[in-house]
């Protein structure tokens, strides 16, 4: 019985790709409007599709993959033809195209930012209203969410190419000249040679993803994934690839909401009076550092039950670009390294 239930839940998670969609005789590439209403449906089917597969998104057809990368290329192509067509005023005098709005793919790369604001917004609107099973809720959610991402990525990797590491070499990326030159520019001495600057900002780019679990000398693997929770972390401002742009996302529309403390209402000081000396623990806490306390200190459950989730949450926080100073990934280490709260 066992066995044929297993071999049914096999077939389930295998059902067949999403067809590539009939379009007729319009262009998918001749305008945004066409290029999003072709990409759509797979965005809807890769990230919000049911699946019995936790490791694995819904796929789409192989016509269908290469129609979008196609009509991507076209689009962006086309863009650029247009944009170096126009009339220019002199180098320099066009501050749009200077600073990079006019690029071709940034209304695309904006449309997917907002695809995942929106959808980040439902999760948390589904959220149990018990704080008793928010981390339950929290894990298996974002472990949906950054699978779909994923594949969108590989996806849309044209995106990744054409605009996100232009937009990268144009010092617009997660951590940007400005970011690090004050505390390079200290070790600078006279005499000091192009490649020798290039290589102390090397080191600092270096010492900005240790704060993310990268260890120098360290493989591929593990500087790449330092540099997703970077880029996850980074402003909104800044141009980052779209598995790190959906990651940043998940943190802002949905973590730091459940992080948020609610507002104290009533009290008011006076002006001239000396500040309330309430005690911190007393204060208002935000739902996810109560769905926390109550997953470390107060519910009863299989202490490896305990672990698993504490070890799950502290990882997706970490992916999502949560600093290692906030208090509650501080709380989280502080239980898997000693086994108390």
């Amino acid at each position: 019985m066992s066995k044929g239930k297993g071999k049914q839940t096999e077939t389930a998670a295998l059902l067949p790709p999403m067809p590539n969609p009939s379009v007729g005789s319009a262009n998918p590439s001749a305008s945004l409007s066409s290029l999003w209403g072709y990409l759509f449906p797979a965005l809807n089917h890769i990230v919000r599709s049911s699946t019995n597969s936790s490791e694995k998104a819904p796929a789409i057809d192989i016509s269908y993959h290469m129609g979008i990368h196609t009509a991507t290329y076209n689009y962006f192509t086309a863009q650029s033809e247009a944009i170096n067509a126009r009339p220019q005023n002199g180098a320099g005098n066009n501050p749009d195209r200077d600073n990079g709005r006019q690029a071709s793919g940034t209304d695309l790369y904006e449309h997917l930012d907002k695809y995942y604001t929106d959808l980040a917004r439902e999760l948390l609107l589904g959220a149990p209203e018990d704080d008793t099973t928010l981390v339950q809720y929290i894990l298996p959610c974002f472990k949906r969410y950054s699978v779909g991402a994923h594949s969108v990525n590989r996806l849309l990797n044209y995106v990744n190419r054409h605009y996100v590491k232009r937009a990268v070499d144009e010092d617009r990326g997660w951590l940007t000249l400005s970011d690090i030159f004050d505390a390079v520019a200290k070790s600078i001495e006279e005499g000091d040679t192009r490649e020798k600057i290039a290589k102390k900002l090397k080191e600092r780019r270096v010492e900005e993803l240790k704060k993310w679990g990268y260890e120098e000398g360290g493989p591929a693997e593990s500087f790449a994934h330092a540099e997703q929770c970077a880029e996850a972390a980074s402003s909104l401002d800044r141009v980052v690839p779209l598995s790190a742009l959906a990651l940043r996302r998940f943190r802002t529309e949905f973590i730091e909401p459940l992080m948020a403390a609610p507002k104290m209402k009533g009290r008011k000081r006076r002006p001239g009076a000396a500040p309330f000396s309430e005690d911190k623990v007393h204060l208002p806490k935000g739902r996810l550092s109560r769905a926390v306390r109550e997953l470390l200190e107060v519910r009863e459950m299989n202490p490896e039950e305990r672990r698993s989730l504490a070890v799950d949450l502290a990882v997706t926080l970490r992916a999502v670009g949560v600093r290692h100073a906030h208090p509650l990934r501080q709380k989280l280490e502080k239980f898997l390294t000693t086994g108390y709260p």
